[in-house]
């Protein structure tokens, strides 16, 4: 068993496993579950014949197109095909099928009728597979050796990683940079290296980050390798806007950018916020003026004191309530008293010890208490000489047993 564990390679690149059978011959099996960018078919076994031609292939990373089966085979998700390219041809896996793949194209706002789509020359053979195999072999070799170039040709830029294409003649290199980078020399020493065609892409700080994966400050895989594809531009109004403190450590994330989660939550407290009332002066009341402490923005409760930046005396109001006081401010009225204000009503705390016990479910029988009884039992139970500190009752009190 653990000798076919040893042979098993897991390529989470690309979502495929890579065996070896008894007679050196390899076999790559489609693996579901690795690509961040994988989508559910659901709509299998619906059938739309219109959408019959037409294939998701997925390649390296997140790299992935739509691509029209006109080899005449049948083609099935999970098979690798050798589709067109723009210089050669490149081995893939079909990912989606079916009607799945015409709501794909609405999404990307591909149009059957006028888009240009590459084709599916063929199903993949050992000999393709086994090229395909080679090539991936050389790209970490590649990636490390082309850091050192760079380097050696002082530009400011690193390369993040590399992609051979299933044919391997032509190499993607994914690389970052602030500005802007003179590749002609570059280009000419990768080309002269590595005997291959050569194409630059530049990415993101946080592309890259999704690339080498990692965990977070809250412990779980970092969001930008678990599923977003769409990175959008986050600003430090975003922390504003949730009252978070502005330190840049805790802001960060390991991409050195902002974290993506400060997104998640802005337009539940933009929502929250509309609701509360600005307050640039202090509540006027007949006992005093009571100062803005702090506000607690998704429960829409304002904390005021009459000690102008001091925590020890505060009183709770809520948002709607201080609202209707700036209104009587403004029409000369002045409330009783901070003081005598009701506390606005906070959910309860449920607590959810005992939840996990292995007895939460066991009914608990209650013992019924009999009346009556014949024997010893009820001896002890009238007598009182079976239980320790009986006392006899009243209307019992003075009779003399017959």
């Amino acid at each position: 068993m653990n000798n076919e564990n040893e042979n098993i390679k897991f390529d989470c690149s690309r979502g495929c496993t890579v065996t070896r059978g008894q007679n050196d011959e390899l076999n790559c099996t489609y693996r579901r579950g690795c690509c961040k960018l994988e989508d559910y078919d659901w709509l299998h076994g619906v059938g739309q014949e219109q959408y019959a031609p037409y294939f998701e292939v997925r390649f390296k990373n997140t790299r992935k197109g739509i691509y029209r089966n006109d080899s005449g085979q049948s083609v099935k998700m999970g098979d690798m095909v050798i589709v067109e390219a723009q210089s050669g041809h490149d081995l893939g896996i079909v990912t989606l099928e079916g009607p799945i793949v015409g709501r794909q194209m609405k999404c990307k706002g591909i149009d059957p009728a006028t888009y240009e789509f590459k084709r599916i020359y063929r199903k993949a053979k050992p000999f393709d597979i086994e090229k395909w195999q080679e090539a991936i072999a050389r790209e970490q070799d590649t990636m490390i050796r082309a850091r050192q170039i760079a380097a050696e040709l002082g530009l400011e830029m690193k390369i993040g990683d590399v992609e051979f294409q299933g044919d391997g003649t032509k190499a993607i290199f994914y690389y970052i940079a602030d500005g802007r980078v003179d590749f002609r020399q570059l280009i000419k020493v990768f080309a002269e290296e590595f005997r291959i065609r050569i194409e630059m892409k530049q990415i993101g700080a946080r592309q890259e980050a999704g690339l080498i994966g990692g965990l977070g400050v809250c412990g779980r895989e970092l969001c930008c390798a678990n599923y977003i594809t769409n990175f959008k531009s986050i600003t430090t109004g975003a922390a504003r806007a949730q009252d978070l403190s502005l330190n840049p450590q805790k802001l960060a994330g390991q991409c050195g950018k902002l974290k993506c989660c400060l997104n998640y939550e802005v337009a539940n407290y933009l929502d929250a916020q509309s609701r509360i009332p600005r307050v640039s002066e202090p509540l006027e009341f007949e006992d005093g003026p009571a100062w803005l402490v702090k506000t607690d923005i998704l429960r829409e409760i304002m904390y005021f004191s009459y000690e102008k930046g001091s925590l020890a005396n505060i009183y709770a109001l809520d948002a709607s309530e201080v609202r209707e006081i700036i209104k009587m401010n403004r029409n000369g009225i002045r409330p009783e008293s901070l003081k005598y204000e009701p506390e606005p009503e906070l959910p309860e705390f449920v607590t959810a010890v005992g939840d996990d016990s292995i007895t939460r479910f066991d009914t608990v029988s209650k013992k019924r208490k009999k009346k009556g009884g014949s024997g010893k039992k009820g001896e002890n139970r009238q007598g009182g000489q079976g239980q320790k500190g009986h006392r006899p009752s009243k209307q019992n009190e003075g009779q003399q047993p017959s």
